[in-house]
């Protein structure tokens, strides 16, 4: 088993609040601002981009948690601020950028939210307290949610004047439906526990002082199956909306065949 990665200087991401610890098969991100309620800004996206992009082959669940009370509050607010964050384009600034190098910032922040559904991964989000915006975003952007009864969802950009743009719009309309996303996105309205787990937004509810228990048992039970195997079901059920019923039976008769070979220890 390899030991956590907890060494500022081996995970040198920290600064931008976030930390990797590696434990075998398992990688464990968190959002560790506790301080800060895990605000997000353009130096933790790059961070989550980077922790994607080093990841041991080796790994094959990601646990993403948040240190302290709250998952994630979203957005730095100093981003709408004429002094913004140091180091960064605030919004004003980004607006008045040309529309290619718009395009690109934008697409650069989103990297940090949509490498949690690489095929070879299950990534599964623990989620407590306050997830906003761009921490609702960064839940969606995994494969699966568990809860704390204490977690509130909420989409609040449209509520100021914009639109979710970090992946999300797509997994919470394919999680809960098209009329119930453009209700929670448009109003902006808190969505609690129970809503979660009863629309299918969350896997999984439990009591807060369970979440990580609850969060690392399901992590352990993916990886009791076989790698391969989670891999080709995973990319099968990715594929499943895009495809007609037959279609859908002709990617499993394929995905099995390769299988049984494998499995019988024939080669192409």
């Amino acid at each position: 088993m390899t030991a956590p990665v907890t060494d500022p200087q081996a995970s040198p991401w920290e600064q931008d609040g976030v930390r990797l610890e590696i434990d075998g098969e398992l990688a464990v991100v968190t959002l560790c601002q506790p301080k800060r309620r895990n605000a997000q800004s353009p130096a933790m996206w790059r961070a989550l981009s980077s922790v994607g992009r080093e990841l041991p082959g080796s790994v094959r669940v990601v646990l993403l948690r948040g240190e302290g009370v709250s998952f994630s509050a979203g957005l730095d607010r100093a981003m709408f601020t004429a002094e913004g964050i140091p180091g960064e384009r605030n919004f004003l600034q980004l607006a008045a950028a040309e529309d290619k190098d718009l395009d690109e910032t934008i697409a650069s922040y989103q990297e940090a939210f949509t490498w949690w559904r690489r095929p070879d991964l299950v990534s599964i989000a623990a989620v407590q307290g306050h997830a906003v915006g761009a921490g609702f975003q960064l839940a969606l952007g995994c494969d699966l949610r568990v809860v704390a009864d204490d977690v509130q969802f909420s989409m609040k950009e449209t509520s100021l004047g914009l639109v979710p743009d970090l992946a999300g719009t797509k997994p919470l309309t394919e999680l809960v439906g098209y009329a119930r996303a453009l209700e929670i996105c448009a109003t902006g309205r808190w969505v609690g526990a129970e809503e979660a787990a009863a629309t299918g937004l969350a896997n999984l509810a439990v009591p807060a002082a369970e979440l990580e228990a609850a969060a690392r048992d399901l992590a352990a039970a993916l990886l009791a199956a076989p790698r391969s195997a989670v891999i080709e079901t995973k990319v099968l059920l990715q594929g499943a909306g895009g495809r007609s019923y037959d279609e859908q039976r002709s990617a499993e008769r394929v995905a099995q065949a390769r299988r049984l070979r494998d499995l019988a220890g024939i080669g192409d």
